[in-house]
């Protein structure tokens, strides 16, 4: 009987240490996950203002701006313009 207890007991520990183990390892990545996805939120809002961002440099009045002011460029004259039709070219 002495020894049923005891191998009882044996089971018990172990069975106890393998559920502390597993409720460890699942807080564990419970926590890593958390992380991720706070991580994740943060990716999200920089991609969105990434995306303002882009799209603020590639508005038509900012490009002209640029092109007059920074490269002193600007429309050529009417005269000196040419329109060629797809057709006529064939």
């Amino acid at each position: 009987m002495a020894k049923l207890n005891l191998l009882l007991l044996l089971v018990l520990v172990v069975c106890a240490l393998g559920l502390v183990t597993s409720q460890h390892k699942a807080r564990k990545l419970f926590s890593e996950l958390e992380r991720a996805e706070a991580r994740a939120r943060e990716l999200d809002v920089e991609y969105g203002k990434l995306q303002l961002e882009a799209s603020t440099w590639g508005l038509h009045a900012r490009v002209e701006r640029v092109a007059t002011g920074t490269l002193g460029m600007r429309a050529p004259d009417a005269r000196r313009v040419r329109v060629v039709n797809l057709a006529e070219g064939r």
